[in-house]
């Protein structure tokens, strides 16, 4: 039995080689590869003197009851910290979405004022009108762009910032260590949604963020079969998260954390074949009349390519296009035309997807369509690219232009 990977030295080691090796420890894998899949809700102690001590050591590796984990749970958020430079922990939520809503309810208050960029996922959007508007919490959008505007957009009761980049179904790439910056000199906490490029393709602690979170759900998953979420800080903050966690009795099954660690395994090499294919289709997809334009950062002469380029090392097979001219019926039509595109939500698993676009009605501060795109390019499409061949699915868009003709 042996693993000589030492987590001390994790930072200096090559992507690859933490994700096969991170939350390995001995004791927690015994002389197998994986940890054991350990399903328990109460944990068992040697005697009164062990009982007694067990509520006052709060942390992973220390058995108490199911709630605070076990083995499972403690190998995925420690491999997570050690994929997250600048991280103290990890903690893990049952989604994406409880995530989002734990980290926002860690860090702010009635009476505060949050923050929050105007192209963020729905759910966020949904929170911040909605559940943290029930307590007392006020959220404005900005444009994350807009270094100036957003300046002035503090006030005395700011207390948090909730970034997202590149921004859910529009992909605009934004200024993270400025934004960051800007938070902090404002005594805001700067939040980042990084499920897009994640810990290897953007490292967002060192880039000034307090906290980063994911949904598991996608790329670390990576197989479309299981609901995970996890959020990365420093010392203070993950320990605030990880006690507002717990308070809520947010757990996360240990079917669910092995699902994800073996995920993580092989996370670099399907982000890189991701990658690869949504470049390539992204190209093709850019010299065809019916596309007004193409919303991938990490396309060279695409919006937002010159900050992708300067601050991220990666990113993924998600990607969004505007249709040129066309109605709403038109834009389906395509969809309806693809085969090997699935219809639904989420994206990052190994299958590719393909969901309309259409943001108008949830903005309240970003114009729609983009700069560069005529007032009719108005309907959209955001594909997900998975492990299929990247000529097959070009082959397969390209049948859908033909349905729809020109």
């Amino acid at each position: 039995m042996k693993n000589s990977f030492d987590p001390d030295n994790a930072d200096t080691m090559a992507t690859a080689t933490r994700l096969v090796n991170a939350g390995r420890r001995a004791e927690w894998t015994g002389p197998v590869v994986n940890p054991p899949v350990w399903r328990a809700s109460t944990h068992l102690y040697e005697n009164m003197a062990a009982l007694a001590q067990g509520p006052r050591s709060n942390e992973d590796g220390r058995f108490f009851y199911g709630r605070r984990g076990a083995p499972t749970q403690w190998a995925l958020a420690e491999a997570l910290t050690q994929m997250e430079p600048g991280a103290a922990g990890t903690v893990l939520y049952p989604s994406g979405v409880a995530a989002i809503a734990g980290v926002l309810l860690t860090v702010l208050r009635p009476g505060d004022v949050l923050l929050m960029s105007d192209n963020a996922y729905d759910p966020s959007r949904s929170m911040g009108t909605g559940m943290l508007a029930d307590f007392g919490v006020e959220t404005r959008f900005f444009d994350p762009r807009d270094l100036d505007r957003f300046v002035a957009s503090f006030c005395p009761r700011t207390r948090a910032v909730m970034l997202e980049a590149p921004g859910s179904l529009t992909m605009e790439m934004c200024d993270i260590p400025a934004l960051a910056r800007i938070a902090r000199e404002h005594g805001a906490v700067s939040v980042l949604d990084n499920t897009w490029a994640g810990p290897t393709g953007f490292a967002a602690l060192p880039h000034g963020v307090d906290v980063v979170l994911m949904a598991l759900t996608k790329h670390v998953g990576g197989h479309s079969d299981l609901m995970m979420g996890s959020a990365s800080a420093g010392p203070e903050l993950y320990q605030r998260l990880r006690l507002r966690a717990q308070n809520l009795g947010h757990v996360v099954s240990p079917d669910d954390a092995a699902l994800a660690l073996r995920g993580l395994r092989t996370l670099s090499l399907r982000l890189k074949q991701e990658s690869d294919s949504a470049l390539k289709i992204a190209a093709w997809l850019a010299r065809q009349p019916q596309v007004a334009q193409v919303l991938c950062p990490m396309l060279p002469g695409a919006p937002g390519h010159d900050l992708w380029q300067r601050d991220f090392t990666g990113g993924c097979g998600l990607f969004s296009f505007v249709l040129r001219g066309g109605d709403m019926a038109r834009r389906n039509r395509f969809i309806d035309a693809l085969s090997l595109f699935g219809i639904g939500y989420s994206w990052g698993g190994f299958e590719s997807l393909a969901v309309p676009v259409d943001p108008s009605p949830v903005r309240d501060v970003m114009t729609w369509p983009p700069s560069g795109c005529e007032a009719g390019d108005r309907y959209g499409v955001r594909l997900s690219i998975g492990l299929e061949d990247a000529d097959d699915l070009i082959a397969d868009l390209e049948r859908a232009f033909a349905a729809i003709g020109g």
